[in-house]
């Protein structure tokens, strides 16, 4: 479907992931169990955070909402490649394609800061334990987590109304599954090339800021861990490292790849695998990355367990004693 001399379009047409109708169901089955994992894996970590007194702490304050934004810039996405599988509905509205762009670059941005703010938490527990409950104030953990969402939302609305104050008179036909920023740019018959540098601005300045952040603080942890006397307490320094690491390393890697390289060596095939791996996989990978080897949240998880299930007893109690009265 071609549009011609229209600078706003009123719909796109999303192509999607397939366009052998065979593989939409299984893609459907397979997208619909992710997406669920990441709901359930990603709320039940924010509800046990918020439920359990022992886990207010910085950590965990950081790690609830690196939950949140997974939720959320998931369910940009995924909800509507799924309706595109089973309905076969492909056409997202103008403002819908506007709406999808700002909360996944949002709250994906609010991803990349939060991993750094979580890097510099890390770095004030190992070296300065001695003054990381007085550094690390709920204040301060406030400031930080507000400032995430605050530079998120500000580089989001940039962005976006860069990409949309463009004219597009080619297509509205997007070669991908959901609104991403290199595909939209495709379609534009405007000079792109000053939205390229912001693009490569912004991302470069979220990825490589947050990385010069996670990279030092881990470097003074590093150091900090060789100096260390007690090979338990190298152990315990290591392990509260591990997962954050992990999460780091999944995140950037996709991230470097689909938007820091050339715009002439872009491959659709490519870039959408990329984009369902950190649109639907990270979100539910990380809080299976937190909770895998996490004693507390382990330990958090059993006590939710039991109290419900004690509460379940006394319900069950409360009925027999009614019915036999």
């Amino acid at each position: 479907m071609y549009v011609a001399n229209s600078s706003r379009m009123n719909a796109f047409i999303l192509l999607g992931l397939t366009d052998n109708p065979d593989l939409e169901a299984p893609l459907f089955i397979i997208f619909n169990l992710i997406y669920l994992i990441t709901l359930i894996g990603n709320l039940g970590m924010i509800v046990l955070i918020w439920f359990d007194s022992h886990l207010h702490t910085p950590m965990y304050i950081f790690l609830s909402h690196l939950s949140l934004a997974d939720c959320v810039y998931s369910s940009a996405v995924t909800p509507k490649v799924m309706v595109g599988l089973l309905t076969g509905d492909k056409v997202i509205s103008y403002g819908g394609c506007v709406a999808q762009m700002f909360f996944f670059v949002t709250f994906a941005s609010v991803d990349c800061f939060l991993l750094a703010v979580m890097a510099f938490d890390r770095h004030a527990a190992v070296c300065k334990p001695l003054h990381y409950t007085t550094n690390m104030t709920t204040s301060v953990c406030a400031c930080m987590v507000i400032a995430c969402y605050v530079f998120s939302l500000a580089e989001s609305s940039v962005y976006t109304g860069f990409i949309f104050d463009l004219s597009f008179c080619h297509s509205n036909v997007i070669h991908h599954f959901f609104c991403d920023i290199p595909p939209i740019l495709n379609l534009s018959c405007s000079d792109i090339y000053t939205n390229e540098i912001v693009l490569f601005i912004i991302t470069s300045f979220n990825v490589f800021f947050s990385l010069i952040v996670i990279l030092t603080s881990y470097a003074f942890i590093f150091i900090a861990i060789l100096r260390m006397h007690s090979a338990e307490g190298r152990k315990k320094a290591s392990s509260t490292c591990a997962s954050h690491l992990t999460a780091v390393t999944i995140f950037y890697g996709t991230i470097i790849f689909m938007y820091l390289q050339p715009s002439s060596s872009h491959s659709m095939d490519n870039d959408q695998m990329a984009s369902v791996f950190y649109t639907t996989v990270v979100p539910m990978l990380n809080p299976v990355v937190y909770s895998l080897r996490n004693k507390e949240v382990h330990s958090a998880f059993k006590k939710a367990i039991e109290k419900l299930k004690s509460a379940q007893h006394q319900v069950l109690i409360r009925d027999l004693y009614s019915l036999c009265n």
